[in-house]
C-alpha cells in the first residue's frame, strides 16, 4: 500500500473554484511561520483564520455547481482504473488483445477477485503524465479496445464470473484509422451483446464518460457513479460549440445538460451515486476505494441472487424505463 499511498498524499493541482481556499490556506501558513520566526503570539489570529477555512471549505464543496464537478471529473491526479485495481482487487491478471486486429492500452481488462469472489474487470485507462497518455491515447479507444472489452465479458458469462466496468473516457477515438477498422459497429456490438449477458454486470461512472465511448461498457444492471464525475452524450465545450457556436459557453452548457450524479440519479438513469472524498477522489484515494467498495458490495449482494434470465430482464426494464415517450 505504501506506493498508494504516495500518489493520494502528494500535492494536488488546485481547481479555479478552490482559491479562495488556497488564499486562506496560504495565509494561515504566514501567520504560523511568523509566529515562529518572530516569536509573535498570534494564536488568536490563526485560529479565527482557521474557523473561516472550515466554514468556507463546507460552503464550497457543499455546494459545487456542474462546472465545478466537470473540473473535478477532468483532475489530473484523478484515480485512474488501474489504482482501483490495485486497491480493491486481488490477484489481477490482466489479458490482452482483441484476437482479431491488436491490443488497445486505453481499455485494460483481466481476471481477479473481488472480496473472495472471481471477477471479471473492464476500465477505460488514462495516463498520468504525457508519454503515458500518448501511449494509452488519452484513454480514448479505437475499436480493438471494445473488441477486448467484449471478448473478456463473453469469457466471464462462460465461466460465471459478474463483469464490473469502470468508464473514465471522453469518448471513442474519432479518427479515420479507428473509423477504418469499425468504431461504430465495435461499439453498437457491445451495447447488443452487453445488455444480453447472463452474468452481473456492474458499471461505474469513476471520471468523464463520454458519448457512446463510455455507453460501450456502460449497459449493466447497475450503473454506480461517483459524486463528481460526469455522465452525457457530449462534452460540454461540445455542446456549447453546436448549440451557440461558442466553446467559451461550456459552463452554461453544463449546467443545462444535466451530465452530473444528482441530476442523473434523479432521472433514474443511473442507480447509486458513490460519494467522494472532500474536495474530490484525488485528495484520498485509498479512502475512496473504500467507498467504491461499500458500493460494489451493495451491488453484488442485490444481483447475485438472481438467475441468468433474470439478470437480463432486470437489465432490459432498467434502460426501457429512461426517458419521457409520447405516442
Amino acid at each position: 500500500m505504501s506506493k498508494e499511498k504516495s500518489k493520494a498524499k502528494k500535492k494536488t493541482k488546485a481547481l479555479p473554484f478552490e482559491e479562495p481556499l488556497i488564499q486562506l490556506q496560504s495565509k494561515i501558513a504566514e501567520l504560523k511561520e511568523l509566529t515562529q520566526s518572530a516569536d509573535v503570539d498570534m494564536s488568536a489570529e490563526i485560529s479565527g483564520l482557521e474557523d473561516r477555512f472550515t466554514r468556507l471549505e463546507s460552503e464550497i464543496y457543499e455546494n459545487m455547481k456542474p462546472w465545478d464537478r466537470v473540473q473535478v471529473a477532468r483532475h489530473p491526479n484523478r484515480p485512474s482504473t488501474q489504482e482501483y485495481i490495485d486497491l480493491l482487487f486481488h490477484d489481477f491478471m490482466e489479458l490482452h488483445g482483441d484476437r482479431l486486429y491488436g491490443d488497445d492500452e486505453a481499455v485494460i481488462g483481466g481476471i481477479a477477485s473481488f472480496d473472495g469472489l472471481p471477477v471479471t474487470v473492464i476500465g477505460h485507462q488514462r495516463g498520468k503524465d504525457t508519454k503515458e497518455n500518448i501511449r494509452r491515447n488519452f484513454g480514448m479507444p479505437h475499436p480493438e479496445g471494445y473488441r477486448k472489452a467484449l471478448r473478456l465479458m463473453k469469457q466471464a458469462e462462460k465461466f460465471r464470473r459478474p463483469v464490473i466496468c469502470f468508464v473514465d473516457t471522453k469518448g471513442a477515438y474519432p479518427g479515420k484509422a479507428a473509423e477504418e477498422r469499425g468504431q461504430s459497429e465495435a461499439i453498437a456490438r457491445n451495447l447488443v451483446e452487453m445488455a444480453g449477458l447472463s452474468v452481473p454486470v456492474i458499471s461505474v461512472v469513476i471520471g468523464e464518460g463520454g458519448s457512446g465511448g463510455a455507453l460501450a461498457l456502460g449497459v449493466g444492471n447497475h450503473i454506480l457513479m461517483l459524486e463528481n464525475s460526469t455522465y452525457s452524450v457530449i462534452s460540454p465545450e461540445g455542446a456549447a460549440s453546436i448549440l451557440w457556436k461558442d466553446s467559451g459557453l461550456a459552463q452554461t452548457a453544463a449546467e443545462a445538460m444535466k451530465i452530473t450524479a444528482p441530476d442523473l440519479l434523479q432521472m433514474g438513469i443511473i442507480d447509486r451515486i458513490i460519494p467522494e472524498v472532500r474536495g474530490g477522489a484525488h485528495h484520498d484515494v485509498e479512502r475512496q476505494a473504500g467507498f467504491v467498495f461499500t458500493a460494489l458490495q451493495q451491488s453484488f449482494a442485490e444481483l447475485l441472487p438472481l438467475d441468468g434470465e433474470r439478470l437480463i430482464e432486470q437489465r432490459y426494464a432498467k434502460f426501457k424505463s429512461i426517458g419521457v415517450f409520447e405516442e
